[in-house]
């Protein structure tokens, strides 16, 4: 298995002081020079640095910046997804306000209440009654095989629900369920694999 990467799908710098703190407290690599709005590193620049870490789990920003269509972001995106040595293990797809842009669908979302929604969310944060979770770096993701993909609203924000001095608690639990159902799939595999032995 390649470096375990969860990738947030959003740069500015909010986000980035935000997921800063996140990485410091659950023992994380975070590589901050993928943060910017938009993207950049490519790609292949990021798998670079991944690779060059000393540990997993590594967190990495995108950012389109509300580019239509596939936009930096979404292409760095899609390479880590595709690459042999990395695996990816969820995103959070961040909602935002892009007009006309398309969703994705979620696995669940994180309010700004703290509370799991079965189903997606807007950019401050609050259960929507949309199919797909709708936001500028997000519309690659149907077409990626991503264990799991968990919404939330813009990343340090949410009227302040997710600041990053309260330690950005939205975006934390986002990352800390990611890793949890990770390891209930791992153990899961274990205990199959164990049992046709």
């Amino acid at each position: 298995m390649g470096r375990k990467v969860i990738a947030i799908t959003d740069g500015d710098q909010l986000a980035e002081k935000a997921v800063a703190k996140i990485a410091e407290k659950i023992g994380a690599r975070f590589i901050s020079r993928s943060a910017g709005n938009p993207t950049p590193l490519s790609g292949r620049e990021l798998v670079e640095m991944i690779k060059g870490t000393p540990h997993d789990p590594v967190v990495v920003l995108l950012d389109d910046r509300g580019h239509h269509g596939v936009g930096k972001g979404e292409a760095a995106l899609a390479y880590l997804a595709k690459h042999p040595d990395i695996e990816l293990i969820g995103v959070v797809a961040v909602a935002s306000n892009i007009p006309g842009a398309k969703g994705t669908p979620v696995d669940f979302s994180i309010t700004n209440e703290g509370k799991i929604y079965k189903g997606p969310v807007n950019k401050d944060g609050d259960p929507s009654e949309e199919r797909f979770l709708t936001g500028d770096t997000v519309s690659v993701l149907p077409e990626l095989s991503v264990p799991l993909i968990v919404g939330t609203g813009d990343t340090g924000k949410m009227g302040g629900k997710d600041a990053h001095q309260a330690g950005s608690p939205i975006t934390l639990k986002a990352v800390e369920t990611i890793l949890t159902k990770v390891e209930e799939l791992n153990r899961d595999r274990q205990e199959t694999g164990e049992k046709r032995n």
